[in-house]
């Protein structure tokens, strides 16, 4: 492993290429901890802005003016507004009102960005859920009613896996966006991917290396979660339903 580590203190002294996340052992630790801090926090954010697409698309639903109207207003302002914007009013805005008895922030800046992020993604997954549920045939709900199941069992047990199903490939292109947008939590001192290489090159001078890095890490966890979810579709996939 130290031969490994050397060649690229090699390269750098021969070539001038300056990968200081191989062969220094403190870049190589915080790259480490931002690598697995981007996951987390992409983690984090896809279950969660799932969770609020599935509940708001119910939501939408509901046989009452005020809710329909609290989810429509809801969406409005999260996909029609920089999710930068977004990012910095819960953290400078809304932190600023959430404080202890000594002044120190309850939320933390990485709590911040995923409460911030989800919401945002799950706006959209919102509608991509309910555009999925008004695909599920109007029949279908009808007989599971008259079966005595109610809306909400109706919805957890039928109606929620058809359109799934039908919702995947939108749902897909969204998370994937969601994990590239993970990145402006840089913005709020987030120790991510980003935060830790601009770190980095500073002290090292060596943007070039860590841009091509950053690359290679978003388009592998990237194409990771593509990958996994044409197989979750594929194996989801119900013949005559939702597909030509």
């Amino acid at each position: 492993m130290h031969e490994f580590f050397d060649w690229f203190r090699w390269l750098y002294d021969t070539t001038g290429i300056n990968l200081t996340i191989f062969y220094d052992s403190f870049d190589r630790s915080r790259f480490i901890n931002g690598f697995f801090t981007t996951l987390a926090l992409a983690f984090t954010c896809v279950v969660l802005s799932v969770g609020v697409g599935i509940g708001g698309a119910w939501l939408q639903g509901s046989r009452r003016a005020l809710t329909r109207k609290i989810v429509y207003w809801y969406i409005q302002f999260f996909r029609n507004t920089p999710p930068l914007v977004q990012l910095y009013f819960f953290y400078f805005g809304v932190g600023h009102l959430i404080k202890g008895a000594g002044g120190e922030p309850l939320v933390s800046n990485i709590q911040w960005a995923m409460f911030a992020l989800s919401l945002y993604a799950g706006a959209f997954n919102v509608e991509i859920f309910r555009s999925g549920i008004e695909a599920v045939p109007r029949a279908t709900i009808e007989a599971a009613e008259s079966l005595g199941f109610s809306r909400l069992r109706a919805y957890v047990l039928i109606v929620l896996p058809l359109a799934f199903r039908i919702s995947l490939p939108a749902l897909n292109n969204n998370l994937v966006n969601l994990i590239k947008t993970t990145s402006i939590s840089y913005a709020i001192a987030v120790p991510e991917m980003l935060y830790v290489s601009n770190q980095i090159w500073s002290d090292s001078v060596n943007v070039p290396e860590m841009m091509n890095v950053l690359l290679i890490c978003y388009v592998s966890v990237v194409g990771i979660l593509v990958w996994l979810m044409h197989k979750w579709e594929h194996a989801m996939r119900v013949p005559g339903f939702g597909h030509a």
